[in-house]
């Protein structure tokens, strides 16, 4: 008869409590079973005493028998010393980005420590520069260098704002020869 030490579930619903018994492995998991070695309540704190109960002794004396442990008792057993922890499996590596992405996640950790490492030089630089009273020309300097920017990004907003143009004129085109008729028929009242 193939015997297991497996859990078998109690409590109310989303309350869980187990039992932790040894069972023959064709039975229900709730079902008969042929001895209870100890309780687990998932409930209390991961540190709380209470958590695990197990018989020890009654536990040695099911694996020398041939008893097969779950693997979550065989957690609980290898925290109380019983016998060794499970081996945990390597996981596969298709969850992980392919080549390529892995080269761009690179690419851009560099350039986020090129951005950090030149952040670090400025801040370097003005306390050196405090010392000396040559400030200003380098602050000009860098007025310049900033403006160009602000041009550049104008005349990629204004062929936008002429098309936009276009569009609008002949509707003020419309409007106008109506409004003109009414400006001339009152200066005669």
């Amino acid at each position: 008869m193939p015997v297991r030490i497996r859990l078998s579930r109690g409590g109310a619903k989303k309350r869980p409590f187990y039992r932790i018994v040894v069972a023959d492995s064709r039975r229900a998991r709730d079902g008969k079973f042929i001895d209870q070695i100890g309780t687990y309540n998932p409930m209390l704190p991961k540190d709380s005493s209470e958590r695990v109960k197990l018989d020890v002794e009654k536990a040695k004396e099911w694996i020398s028998k041939g008893a097969k442990p779950s693997d979550r008792i065989s957690i609980f057993l290898s925290n109380l010393g019983v016998m060794d922890k499970p081996l945990i499996t390597e996981k596969t590596k298709k969850h992980l980005p392919k080549k390529k992405a892995q080269e761009r996640l690179a690419a851009a950790k560099e350039k986020e420590e090129a951005a950090k490492a030149e952040e670090a030089k400025p801040a370097e630089e003005p306390q050196a520069e405090e010392a000396k009273p040559a400030e200003e020309p380098k602050t000009e300097e860098a007025k310049p260098a900033e403006e160009p920017k602000t041009e550049e990004a104008k005349p990629a907003e204004e062929p936008q704002a002429e098309e936009a143009k276009p569009a609008e004129e002949p509707k003020t085109e419309e409007a106008k020869p109506a409004e003109e008729p009414q400006a001339e028929e009152a200066k005669p009242e």
